[in-house]
């Protein structure tokens, strides 16, 4: 197997899979307070933003229960990889890592720490775009998490459910943006550790401000 097998069709499902699938295919209750629900709270370094050709570097994640984060859960992992001449590598300093992991392996953490979590991220769909494109040669095609957009939840709160995105002024979205209005300061930002840590104080200060509109199960946060 390359370091990034990658082609149109889907492998066999290795057990690693089924077994996350097992685990993941319990439904929430949609009555479900928000303090009775767990999060993990994720993000990607990657070799670019281009998801057809791009790479996952690295990847942070910390779970939060009981409306709080679990900082013995955060975990920051690295991929290894033959590249050596991406551009991110003076930003990240990523390749060559000697704690990297092979992409089997890789996967195996990923699956096993989510369980039947939601999942959280900012802009989350680029990031699960590239762990599928990672799962993928071990056959899954899709992550069946339930998740959560820290970006888009925001905006719902400021905006509304039916906010017409043509007048959202997305520079106020930004990670970096949110963080400054809400108060949470941004050491170590730009690691996938750091960033999935600041996501999840964001969420945590975005699920206070969705109780006080009303937003109280999972139900209604789901949206």
């Amino acid at each position: 197997m390359s370091w990034w097998p990658f082609d149109n069709k889907t492998p066999n499902q290795q057990p690693f899979v089924k077994d996350y699938l097992t685990k993941v295919n319990v439904s929430i209750p949609e009555i479900r307070s928000l303090d009775q629900l767990s999060f993990v709270v994720l993000d990607t370094e990657t070799t670019g933003l281009n998801p057809s050709v791009d790479h996952i570097l690295s990847f942070g994640a910390v779970k939060i229960e009981d409306q709080m984060i679990q900082i013995s859960t955060g975990v920051e992992w690295y991929l290894k990889s033959s590249k050596k001449d991406f551009k991110t590598i003076p930003v990240h300093g990523l390749i060559g890592n000697e704690e990297a992991v092979p992409l089997e392996q890789f996967a195996k953490r990923v699956l096993e720490y989510f369980e039947n979590n939601i999942l959280v991220g900012h802009h989350l769909g680029f990031d699960l775009e590239m762990l599928e494109k990672a799962l993928k040669p071990f056959g899954l095609d899709k992550i069946q998490n339930k998740c959560i957009d820290t970006m888009s939840l925001a905006i719902r709160l400021d905006h509304g459910l039916m906010a017409d995105r043509n007048y959202i002024d997305f520079k106020d979205y930004s990670l970096d943006s949110l963080c400054q209005r809400y108060d949470i300061k941004t050491d170590d930002r730009h690691t996938a550790g750091g960033d999935a840590f600041l996501t999840a104080n964001l969420l945590l200060k975005l699920l206070k401000a969705a109780q006080k509109k009303g937003i109280m199960n999972w139900g209604t946060l789901r949206k």
